[in-house]
């Protein structure tokens, strides 16, 4: 049967159909432009998105298993409740959603309301599903990369109560084993939460002291001033999202972003491997310099 991945073009995405193709299954990637899509050629491509109900009743077709996952939209929470009543229609039962950790907790961040809204509505109907529930990428710091590089400065607001990032590519490999399991079950899984961290507990100036380590010389943190990081986001996103990336980076600084005893040792059994680290991502990158 097959196994139907939503944001395919996206960097998680695309790391779950990698991971999938390499382990044999039947996928179907749903893109929004066929010309991005840089797959397998045993991967199946269909065109729309999750707000074109004709494209996405197409897509599920045939489908057996769905991976869920949704980009920042103001509507985020439509999409999502779209997706599952067609699903549901489609008669595809399994399910892993990509949620965020602590979506219960930051509450005030929308798109952590969002999906935990999405949680609640997958629970309610009944999915059999595994909920995903991800700390802060640690590819996203490729955005300032060019900051750390030119000015010596990690400019991201992220405080010392610390953050468990993880590499997205471990994301995409997780997911994928879930998506296997579940779709090769023979009987009915039950609802499952599991959150994604890496190896270690990353404060503002830890992270400024590996980008040291990796380029040789130093790095500073920038602070936290998550007003200022604002505005700076304003630069290249919409005022709302821009807003949105406050609010979490307010969270980071007040909550952070931290595992739950044994979540680090169960994705490393999961894995069968050690978790990738901020300090293997850093000098993968000063190697590309």
């Amino acid at each position: 049967m097959t196994i139907l991945v939503t944001g395919a073009n996206g960097t998680v995405g695309h790391n779950v159909v990698q991971q999938l193709s390499l382990r044999g299954a039947d996928v179907r990637a749903l893109v929004r432009d066929p010309a991005k899509a840089d797959f397998p050629q045993s991967v199946s491509i269909v065109q729309g998105d999750l707000l074109d109900v004709d494209s996405l009743r197409a897509a599920l077709e045939g489908v057996s298993t769905l991976f869920l996952l949704n980009a920042v939209t103001p509507d985020e929470f439509t999409q999502a409740l779209i997706t599952l009543n067609l699903a549901r229609a489609a008669g595809v039962n399994k399910i892993v959603y990509l949620s965020v950790i602590h979506a219960d907790l930051y509450v005030n961040v929308p798109h952590f309301a969002g999906k935990f809204g999405v949680e609640r509505m997958i629970e309610q109907m009944g999915f059999e599903a595994t909920i995903l529930r991800p700390a802060y990428f640690i590819n996203n710091d490729l955005s300032v990369r060019d900051v750390i590089v030119t000015y010596g400065v990690y400019a991201m607001p992220i405080g010392n109560k610390g953050l468990a990032m993880i590499d997205a590519r471990d994301i995409g490999e997780i997911a994928a084993i879930e998506l296997i399991r579940r779709e090769n079950a023979a009987e009915a899984l039950p609802l499952q939460t599991i959150n994604l961290t890496g190896p270690d507990n990353l404060t503002g100036t830890a992270v400024a002291a590996i980008w040291s380590d990796a380029l040789g010389r130093e790095i500073a943190y920038g602070g936290d001033d998550t007003a200022g990081f604002e505005q700076d986001l304003r630069a290249f996103m919409p005022s709302w999202m821009a807003y949105d990336m406050r609010l979490m980076s307010e969270r980071f600084l007040t909550d952070g972003m931290l595992p739950e005893a044994g979540d680090v040792e169960r994705l490393v059994a999961l894995l069968g491997r050690p978790l990738r680290s901020y300090r293997d991502f850093a000098s993968e990158v000063a190697a590309t310099l």
